[in-house]
């Protein structure tokens, strides 16, 4: 059915939790990029987010934004969920990260 609520696992390792969604299809959670197991200094950062209704879609969009702990970057996620033929879920999606510029003239680079 494409409930975000559980555990995640990219393709890189990266592992995201998502708490219960509420009634209004928000959640919260902790998310920690893949190379993390090889460098204790990162840490979980946390992530909030809301999920299109599942009752309306069978295979709903999403997004949501992780909030580095240890560095001065915001990443957003947009994406859906897709249900296979054998019913797994799998989640599909964009990001883009932002880094804080050290001024107006370092703002080019500052996104990815």
């Amino acid at each position: 059915q494409c409930i975000l609520s559980g555990s995640w696992r990219s393709d890189t390792g990266c592992r995201m939790v998502v708490s219960i969604l509420s009634k209004d299809g928000s959640f919260s959670g902790s998310y920690l990029p893949g190379p993390a197991a090889s460098d204790p200094k990162i840490l979980t950062s946390p992530l909030e987010g809301s999920q299109q209704d599942a009752g309306l879609v069978p295979q709903p969009t999403f997004s949501f934004t992780v909030h580095w702990r240890l560095r001065a970057r915001t990443t957003a996620f947009l994406g859906q969920c897709y249900v296979g033929t054998n019913g797994e879920e799998t989640l599909h999606a964009l990001w883009l990260m932002r880094e804080a510029a050290e001024s107006p003239a370092e703002d080019w680079k500052a996104t990815r």
